[in-house]
């Protein structure tokens, strides 16, 4: 499996450590605008092509995946070109601005027979695994609370108006689709869809630089908090009426839990692996990918639009 990857953001680099502990999977090329840059990570990982343009990375046929970290709001065009010339994506979370987009994404994809894949690392952590697992043994779920408030390097310069993209509500910027994405993908994977979505957002230069997202369930409410104006204790709660599951990590790279029975001793699991955040999620989709497991995909990809369903929802509160 030959991969192509678009530019030189955060999570470049853990894409790049991950794949090389991954045999099957060969990073061959990569597109970055800056020459500087682009040099920098090709003898770094020992990439072997670099190309100045993304239609010369469309055109190589000897890519089969392309892994698309770019802006938010440029996930819909890059991914549509990359399925137009035949290639396979990983795709970034939020996996786009809007669930039209999203659709209409997946719409191609399985028209071509092609996959498309979000990258986001809880639905692959074998902490989450263990959790599914451990679920019925909390009884009837009555409360769920997720809090990802980590205050961004980047906020003191947007109050001075330096807007970055995570900022920029033209680009799909703010809180909801930065940090929250990561709430709502833990919170459906488990429960699945809400019969109702509410968001109370903190606005500042039009964007949500924090809010509240409260999802209903039939049996039980659910409070997923998320900021990049403040900083608190990273947590994530579920509450039974036979005990619980309480973490003190993010319900992006959920790096430990406890399980706790009603007047027992909590239970710690610490199972994923902290070395190399990307290397669950990529070592999941290498084996759908070599054992061609389409119903395994098609369940991912409908994960991955009932999420982007939840964010429209809560945009249009």
């Amino acid at each position: 499996m030959r991969i192509g990857i678009v530019g030189a953001g955060m999570t470049v680099p853990w894409f790049l450590e991950a794949a090389k502990l991954i045999p099957e999977m060969e990073v061959r090329a990569l597109y970055v605008r800056k020459e500087e840059k682009r040099q920098e990570l090709c003898e770094k990982y020992q990439v072997p092509v670099a190309y100045d343009s993304y239609e010369k990375l469309l055109a190589d046929a000897s890519i089969d995946v392309l892994y698309l970290p770019v802006p938010n709001h440029l996930h819909y065009s890059f991914a549509k070109q990359a399925l137009e010339a035949g290639k396979h994506v990983i795709l970034e979370k939020p996996f786009t601005v809007t669930y039209a987009e999203a659709k209409e994404l997946a719409d191609l994809a399985r028209a071509k027979g092609l996959i498309l894949f979000e990258a986001i690392t809880n639905q692959y952590n074998p902490n989450y695994d263990k959790v599914r697992e451990l679920l019925p043994g909390v009884g009837d779920v009555k409360i769920v609370q997720l809090n990802y408030s980590q205050y961004s390097s980047r906020y003191e310069a947007f109050k001075q108006g330096q807007v970055a993209p995570v900022f920029d509500p033209k680009k799909a910027g703010g809180a909801l689709m930065d940090l929250n994405v990561y709430n709502i993908h833990f919170v459906a994977g488990l429960f699945g869809e809400p019969k109702a979505v509410h968001y109370y957002p903190n606005m500042e230069k039009g964007v949500d630089t924090s809010g509240i997202l409260v999802l209903e369930y039939p049996t039980f409410q659910c409070v997923c908090i998320a900021a990049k104006d403040c900083g608190a204790p990273l947590s994530v709660n579920i509450e039974g009426d036979k005990g619980c599951i309480f973490s003190h990590s993010n319900s992006g790279r959920f790096e430990e839990f406890h399980y706790q029975e009603n007047k027992q001793e909590p239970v710690h699991y610490e199972l994923a692996r902290r070395d190399c955040i990307f290397v669950e999620e990529l070592q999941a989709f290498t084996d759908y990918y070599v054992g061609n497991d389409r119903v395994e995909l098609e369940k991912r990809l409908e994960h991955s639009l009932l999420v982007m369903k939840i964010l429209d929802a809560a945009r249009q509160k």
